[in-house]
């Protein structure tokens, strides 16, 4: 596939950029709460390991980014389709975001406080991941919080169409994102499964640098 997945994620998310923003609109306000209290422990973690900036990467239409602004969290998004920033940035013009690569990023070494990656890791080769969560481990300063969300099952399962157009999909076992995560240097403390019993079960990993 080589770097094709990366071509092809940007420019499925700068043609759905405005609709996705309105589809995810109030996922953490309405149709799915429960998340809610997964991102009140991460702004918890990063409040009890001194605080600083936090990288969302991979931060869409920049709602999750604000949620956490608004848990008191210093979070700037960075995002890989430049559509998917101009639509953070017209919602959430006090915030900062960037066009950046997870497979890149251009943030100095220990730099963010945490980092919080939900459902961006699903477009990335599985022979690219381990160099991903490298670059995290690299900008995460010692004792910072990673969150990681993604979709879980049998990778050979498709996931069903969503709004991310032609760009790649991997489900994954939760015990592989934790054993890459462990690889990287991180200590996975919580693995939380739901959705099990639907077309698109998922996984959050609770970590630290």
């Amino acid at each position: 596939m080589g770097a094709d997945w990366l071509a092809r994620t940007r420019a499925s998310y700068d043609a759905e950029a405005a609709g996705y923003a309105e589809v995810v609109r109030d996922i953490l306000g309405g149709r799915l709460p429960y998340l809610n209290a997964a991102l009140d422990v991460f702004a918890g973690q990063v409040r009890a390991a001194g605080g600083g900036p936090v990288a969302d990467v991979g931060c869409g239409p920049g709602h999750v980014t604000a949620h956490l602004h608004g848990l008191g969290v210093d979070a700037f998004g960075i995002d890989l389709a430049p559509g998917m920033i101009e639509v953070a940035r017209s919602n959430h013009p006090g915030l900062r975001f960037e066009v950046g690569s997870m497979t890149d990023l251009r943030l100095p070494a220990g730099s963010v406080g945490g980092l919080l990656a939900w459902w961006s890791l699903i477009h990335v080769p599985d022979d690219t991941v381990p160099a991903v969560l490298g670059q995290f481990h690299r900008v995460v300063r010692p004792g910072g919080p990673v969150q990681v969300g993604f979709h879980v099952g049998d990778p050979d399962r498709p996931v069903p169409p969503g709004r991310s157009g032609d760009a790649p999909v991997h489900r994954r076992r939760a015990e592989q994102v934790a054993g890459w995560l462990g690889d990287a240097g991180f200590t996975v403390a919580a693995r939380w499964e739901f959705n099990l019993d639907t077309d698109r079960p998922g996984a959050i990993l609770f970590a630290r640098r």
